[in-house]
């Protein structure tokens, strides 16, 4: 959808959802919402390559969930605006019952017969929080930072799963899906333009894709060994 010079001046909104970087996480463990996942060195490279493409920005609004990762890679881009980063809980990582497994392909939580139980319904999903509860908060913590920065912009710093499920939410998608393909790339960018209090349009872009390890990049194949399908199932 088009918007007018008179309508873009009145009354849009920008509101980046943000995926975090590369976490240092040398056991492959799924760590979901535990406390004490870092940003790698790398990680925090794509922060600031994302601070720095964001930086001509009209930025008045930061805010992360509370989970280190995040945390760490909102801090640049709020340093570079000058802002306070704020914090949302509805941000936080999708609830998982697998948390703190091992999860690699071939070997991890999917070969043990007692954790199979947790596998009968994808479609709610039966191993951890529901989509529609995720929607819920995600679209909570969407519309409160665009009544923050109304007729500017603002940056949330999530989570891979929650944000694919609110875009695909408001891109009217099913909201079960096969987790390959997922168009959610470490220190993406998922953008949502409101006009008013509606949205209107849903880009997506991946300003420090160089940067990405290829194994972890939107549709790759996951790869045997320890860590390496870390994300890919259910989140990171």
């Amino acid at each position: 959808m088009s918007i007018s010079n008179g309508s873009r001046d009145k009354d849009v909104t920008v509101v980046h959802l943000m995926r975090h970087g590369e976490v240092a996480n040398p056991d492959g463990i799924l760590y979901g919402r535990l406390p004490g996942y870092h940003l790698s060195e790398l990680g925090r490279q794509m922060a600031d390559r994302v601070a720095e493409h964001l930086t001509a920005r009209d930025v008045t609004y930061v805010c992360a969930s509370p989970l280190e990762r995040a945390q760490e890679t909102a801090t640049p881009i709020a340093k570079a605006h000058g802002l306070d980063l704020d914090t949302d809980e509805r941000l936080i990582e999708a609830d998982n019952v697998f948390q703190g497994k091992t999860f690699g392909v071939g070997d991890g939580a999917l070969q043990r017969p007692e954790n199979w139980k947790h596998l009968v319904n994808p479609f709610k999903p039966s191993w951890g929080e529901p989509y529609v509860d995720q929607v819920v908060r995600m679209m909570g913590a969407l519309n409160a930072a665009k009544d923050q920065a109304r007729g500017h912009e603002a940056v949330l710093v999530s989570h891979q799963l929650p944000i694919w499920i609110v875009r695909s939410y408001v891109e009217r998608r099913r909201l079960w899906h096969d987790p390959r393909k997922r168009q959610c790339t470490l220190a993406s960018l998922t953008t949502f333009t409101y006009l008013g209090d509606r949205i209107v349009s849903v880009g997506y872009s991946e300003p420090a894709i160089d940067l990405v390890p290829a194994h972890l990049r939107a549709g790759a194949k996951p790869q045997k060994g320890k860590g390496t399908a870390q994300g890919k199932a259910f989140g990171a």
